[in-house]
């Protein structure tokens, strides 16, 4: 499963670099800018899988950021608690709740290698299978929708996500999306 996922990271971060190149200046993305960084937003089990890679990787290499991290991710467990109890729609109010991975003082994500391909796919336009997915409202502002879809790139036409989410689902029993926070808050 490890070597579908590395594939897998290798061929979405590819289809990205190529989107960056043909986005040019309309890409404004940059260390620092975290607005797609906030409000609780699904990932898959692979995610969350990845995560709690990077995760452990971190605590053997920065323990203090690790429990940084950690303590960022309960502490957005608990709020979220408080304000959708058992309800699986997030209120207006968690829209501002910044990604537990989030460093609030760099802006920087503390676990960028084991980021979820959401992350990794946001910005630029990208399409998944049939899917187009949105672009950043910061990127492409005054950009036709012709200039748009040039650079429009497939992050996984191959369908690895898959395929390797299937084989994980199978070997764990979990199945089904989730969050950051709740990924990394045990």
């Amino acid at each position: 499963m490890s070597a579908g996922d590395a594939k897998l990271i290798q061929i979405v971060d590819a289809a990205l670099v190529d989107a960056a190149q043909k986005s040019g200046p309309w890409l404004v993305c940059r260390l620092g800018c975290t607005q797609c960084c906030m409000g609780p937003f699904a990932i898959t089990q692979l995610d969350a899988h990845r995560l709690r890679k990077g995760l452990a990787e971190l605590e053997l290499s920065d323990p203090a950021r690790a429990t940084r991290v950690r303590q960022r991710a309960r502490q957005a467990v608990a709020r979220i608690s408080l304000e959708s109890p058992g309800n699986a729609e997030f209120p207006d109010s968690m829209d501002e709740e910044p990604c537990p991975a989030l460093d609030p003082e760099t802006g920087a994500c503390d676990l960028y290698a084991a980021r979820p391909i959401t992350c990794r796919a946001f910005g630029p336009p990208v399409r998944c299978g049939e899917e187009s997915l949105g672009v950043c409202e910061l990127c492409f502002q005054g950009a036709s929708d012709a200039e748009i879809a040039a650079c429009e790139v497939a992050i996984d036409p191959d369908g690895v996500e898959q395929a390797v989410l299937q084989e994980l689902e199978q070997l764990t029993g979990k199945r089904g999306e989730t969050i950051v926070a709740l990924a990394l808050a045990s």
